[in-house]
């Protein structure tokens, strides 16, 4: 030990400072971390819809405390604060996850919600040179919005203990990496976050991307009765299925309508359906799906010939495929098929989060895509904007590197209630409403799914005025299209000053 080492040493000791505290700072010095507690706030400007907004930014890091107090983990943020804002209690905030699981905030950050945007084409696609630039439809009007990223995702990471040893796989998979797991440390986490930045009487909204509806539904009912903090909206960007079961024929009917609009944006459709306009003709193939496909799919073998060939022809009809296809696949076309036999005459392939994107293979023949065309897309543009924002525009310095995807896996999946949760979280408090945004051409996350989840969720109906779902003409991450850009931060807007109970309004009953 150097020196300065021991001189150091000596001071730590003469304060009472453990051995174990200067064991852990002898092991940082010797490895590429991440402070574990830090901040740097910047001063910006942004016009959004033609109003000039003045903001802060400030991008930093937060632990993750156990019971006992110590730190586990350190998360990075970024949150976005409005200035000149007389009255921060009224004033909403937005809490952001996306998803994956293993996903940084990233998507949403960069491309939705927050004040600068991707530079992108308008209808999303890649273009140098890379970066960002001002968002003129960002929610940053109405709300404040904090960008979180979970552990080993973007910058966040598990910490070693005192003595500079890492919690085992099985350890971190105990603490961090499951469905539980996730939403009771991030509860935890956010309450500490609501508290230091004195943000207790807002009113609080929760957005999630894909896995991010799992996280937010749990975080819902979790940051309820745990944290005893109430929300008063919950926004579900592509959901997932929630832990709302719709295995078998109802998995399998639900995908029908966006084979149809997939097929629709490629004029892969019979003539007649083809010269219409996408939603003039869903309604009509949902009501077959919900009516006729579904309890066909049900019957099984017991279905009779005639009836199979007529469901046959008119799955074929919706879909773009042929009714041998339909045929040879007993109804039931998987997803990743669709994907590679779409435009299989035409040698593309079409992407699976939004089928919109084109993809090339090596052979024309096969079951499934060689590649994601719209993830590599997707992290063509991303990766570098985010790298750049963060450490040029908002001068967070860091040697670590940002995971677009971090090691998160094995996730545990095992007692998935959150749709559930989210159902309880609004019973019990009537000012919670739930927003679900869609795109037509997700694969992944189809449309109709979130619809099935929204009518699954509140089965009863005594709920249905409080929740809404908005679709858009594009695929998982819709506001990658500038006009959908445009039209789902407008909803969210609204759905953000809807969910603002009138003065005086009391929550009951």
């Amino acid at each position: 030990m150097t020196t300065l080492k021991l001189a150091t040493a000596a001071l730590l000791l003469s304060v009472g400072l453990s051995q174990s505290a200067l064991a852990y700072d002898d092991v940082a010095d010797h490895k590429r971390t991440i402070d574990i507690d830090s901040s740097v706030v910047t001063e910006h400007q942004v016009t959004i819809k033609g109003e000039r907004v003045r903001y802060n930014a400030t991008a930093g890091t937060q632990p993750v405390y156990n019971e006992a107090g110590d730190a586990t983990a350190t998360l990075q943020y970024t949150y976005y604060e409005r200035q000149g804002v007389k009255d921060r209690a009224s004033r909403p905030l937005l809490i952001s996850f996306n998803g994956g699981p293993g996903s940084a905030s990233v998507w949403m950050h960069i491309a939705y919600t927050g004040p600068k945007s991707l530079r992108v084409d308008d209808e999303g696609f890649p273009i140098q040179p890379y970066g960002v630039k001002d968002n003129p439809f960002s929610v940053l009007d109405v709300a404040d919005i904090v960008f979180v990223n979970p552990v080993n995702t973007g910058y966040s990471r598990v910490l070693p203990n005192a003595d500079g040893e890492m919690p085992s796989r099985d350890q971190q998979k105990e603490m961090f990496f499951g469905v539980n797991a996730d939403v009771q440390y991030l509860a935890e986490w956010l309450n500490t976050f609501v508290t230091r930045k004195e943000r207790w009487r807002s009113p609080k909204f929760l957005i999630g991307e894909s896995y991010g509806t799992t996280r937010v539904s749990g975080l819902a009912l979790e940051l309820q009765n745990r944290q005893w903090m109430y929300l008063n909206g919950v926004i579900l960007v592509s959901p997932t299925d929630l832990g709302i079961d719709r295995n078998g024929p109802v998995k399998a009917a639900n995908r029908l309508p966006y084979f149809a609009a997939a097929a629709w944006y490629h004029d892969a459709l019979e003539s007649d359906l083809q010269s219409q306009e996408l939603l003039d003709i869903l309604p009509e193939i949902e009501e077959f799906t919900i009516n006729e496909y579904l309890p066909a799919l049900a019957k099984g073998n017991s279905i009779s010939a005639e009836d199979k060939n007529r469901i046959a022809e008119t799955v074929a009809r919706y879909s773009g495929l042929s009714k041998e296809v339909v045929m040879r696949s007993n109804l039931d076309v998987d997803t990743w098929f669709f994907w590679k036999e779409l435009l299989r005459d035409r040698g593309q392939t079409i992407g699976r989060l939004d089928s919109r994107y084109l993809g090339i293979d090596k052979n024309d023949v096969g079951s499934r895509p060689d590649f994601n065309s719209e993830l590599t897309s997707w992290l063509h543009s991303f990766t570098p904007a985010i790298n750049y924002y963060l450490r040029e525009e908002l001068n967070f310095k860091t040697d670590i590197k940002y995971n677009m995807f971090g090691p998160v896996h094995p996730w545990d999946r095992t007692n998935n209630n959150t749709g559930e949760n989210l159902r309880q979280a609004m019973a019990q408090n009537p000012y919670l409403n739930v927003l679900t945004q869609s795109g037509y051409f997700d694969g992944a996350t189809n449309y109709f799914d979130g619809k099935y989840n929204m009518w699954q969720l509140d089965p009863s109906g005594k709920m249905k005025d409080r929740l809404d779902f908005k679709g858009y003409m594009s695929g998982h991450m819709m506001y990658l299209r500038r006009d959908d850009l445009r039209q789902s931060n407008e909803d969210l807007r609204e759905f953000i000053q809807k969910s603002l109970p009138a003065a005086g309004e009391p929550a009951k009953y």
